[in-house]
């Protein structure tokens, strides 16, 4: 199954986007990039599926290739049974190996689940894999940013303490989009040094690129700087 898994992979294969991934992910060899484009492997993701195929695919770990973990990532989006998600999330999330993978890792079934989701993204902020806390920090940027909004979710990424810059940065990501969405309430977390320096400032940073902060919004902002 695998390996004729991998013989579909390659026969999409693009040499020079494999080159562009490998230079976008630096953190990867580039003989571990095949070349596959993303709206291949999310087609390809959807017809494994339809077939049962992908069964298999997602019991063998780790994967070489990029394009096996995207094509994994893909497939886990579409699950619709909440538990099989988590306990197939379990397994997949350590042997994530870059940030493209972490962010396009997108569980469909989530939206439905939020009071279960928030006991496991409570887990996974807490982990010792980079990838595993940048999900987390994903997550809750993405469902915990609007009208379930409170304090306590932005105080998890605020009390997160590395230097790890794949997690940074999607530190910096979310308070910028809290910024946007939530402006009063997180304009402390600049105020007060609640943040470290590097962090804080890349989140200013992406508020002032950010075309969903307000003009009088941004020039608060500068200021902090």
């Amino acid at each position: 199954m695998k390996k004729d898994i991998l013989k579909t992979l390659y026969s999409m294969a693009d040499a020079a986007y494999g080159d562009f991934g490998a230079k976008l992910i630096p953190n990867i060899s580039r003989d571990c990039f095949i070349g596959v484009r993303t709206p291949a492997l999310r087609k390809f993701a959807k017809d494994l599926i339809k077939s049962g195929e992908y069964k298999g695919f997602i019991l063998h770990l780790p994967h070489k290739y990029f394009e096996e973990n995207q094509l994994h990532a893909f497939i886990l989006s579409e699950i619709k049974d909440f538990d099989i998600l988590i306990k197939e999330l379990s397994r997949f999330l350590p042997y994530i190996d870059n940030w493209a993978t972490c962010d396009q890792l997108n569980p469909k079934i989530f939206k439905k689940n939020l009071d279960l989701l928030y006991r496991y993204v409570s887990k996974w902020i807490k982990s010792k894999e980079v990838y595993t806390v940048r999900f987390a920090i994903k997550v809750l940027m993405q469902y915990w940013l609007d009208d379930k909004f409170d304090e306590k979710y932005a105080d998890m990424v605020a009390n997160i303490k590395t230097d790890e810059y794949y997690i940074n940065m999607m530190r910096a990501w979310y308070f910028a989009t809290a910024a946007a969405k939530q402006f009063d309430r997180i304009l402390p977390y600049f105020k007060l040094n609640v943040l470290d320096e590097w962090t804080r400032n890349h989140a200013i940073q992406k508020s002032l690129e950010s075309y969903r902060v307000p003009n009088k919004n941004k020039e608060i902002l500068r200021g902090l700087r």
